[in-house]
């Protein structure tokens, strides 16, 4: 079973608006309609099983109503998108709603520290990430920089690092490989930890728009340091993920078919981690 642990979708009626405008901030190309009927679409061209949706809750306003939809989508498209829930740092209720996320079967929440303008180990998410602990909900963040936001930084390594050692039990999983643009200091502080990572958006080919990448697309990793990275954390803390609509499926798995990992540590990356964490099976 293929499973890409990183997507993203958005209603219907504000999908194709939504994913040129944040194509716009990024100078990337969306690679579908950000629909969910376009997600399959592209799933069955990428021959992947299931696609796990990550909501980003940008204002407290849409906590409530993002959890419901996300119970919703995993009815309706059971057997092929399995979306998590999603909190936001300043929603006043999220100790109650949080218990929600759980009764829903949503297995765990996606955060975005800098979408969301708090440090991942500030109050407000610790409280969070603490009360996910108790529950057994994983966490998927965004981790690093971000680029539609150069220079801004609220879940870096060292964050990261606090994060763990003041929550040891908190089911973590940090996206772009660790931390998008930070992964020096990912491989020096992050290894050593049980956090795991996902592949999503970290590796070529991407897709940029306009002329704004005319002196060269974003440094991403190499084939060389995206496989060093995976050796130093183990397969088994690796998770494929592409960041869909920003990346494309097919071409994504057919790149990690290309950089000589070992049968074990495929299967592992591409499915069997994904289905273990989140029991998805």
């Amino acid at each position: 079973m293929i499973i890409d642990i990183h997507t993203h979708t958005f209603p219907d009626q504000i999908a194709a608006a939504t994913v040129n405008k944040l194509g716009d901030a990024a100078h990337l190309e969306p690679c579908t309609d950000a629909s969910r009927d376009g997600l399959v679409s592209s799933m069955e061209k990428a021959g992947i099983d299931l696609s796990v949706i990550l909501p980003v809750a940008t204002k407290p306003s849409q906590v409530e109503k993002i959890n419901t939809r996300a119970a919703q989508t995993n009815e309706l498209y059971r057997g092929k998108l399995f979306s998590l829930g999603g909190i936001h740092p300043a929603y006043e209720n999220w100790y109650e709603e949080l218990a929600r996320v759980k009764e829903l079967g949503l297995k765990g929440i996606k955060i975005h520290p800098v979408y969301q303008g708090a440090d991942i180990d500030s109050e407000p998410f610790m409280n969070i990430l603490k009360r996910c602990a108790e529950l057994g909900l994983s966490v998927i963040t965004h981790a690093g920089d971000d680029i539609g936001f150069p220079g801004v930084v609220h879940c870096s390594p060292e964050m990261c690092l606090r994060v763990k050692e003041e929550i040891p039990d908190l089911k973590l999983i940090l996206a772009h490989m660790g931390g998008w643009q930070n992964w020096d200091r990912v491989q020096e502080l992050l290894a050593g930890t049980d956090v795991m990572i996902d592949t999503a958006f970290s590796i070529h080919p991407i897709h940029t728009r306009g002329d704004y990448w005319k002196d060269g697309e974003p440094q991403l990793l190499s084939k060389e340091e995206f496989i060093r990275i995976i050796r130093l954390f183990g397969a088994e803390r690796v998770i494929f993920g592409t960041d869909c609509p920003w990346a494309d499926q097919k071409e994504y798995r057919e790149l990690m078919s290309t950089l000589g990992l070992s049968e074990d540590e495929y299967r592992k990356i591409m499915g069997e981690n994904a289905a273990k964490l989140l029991g998805i099976g």
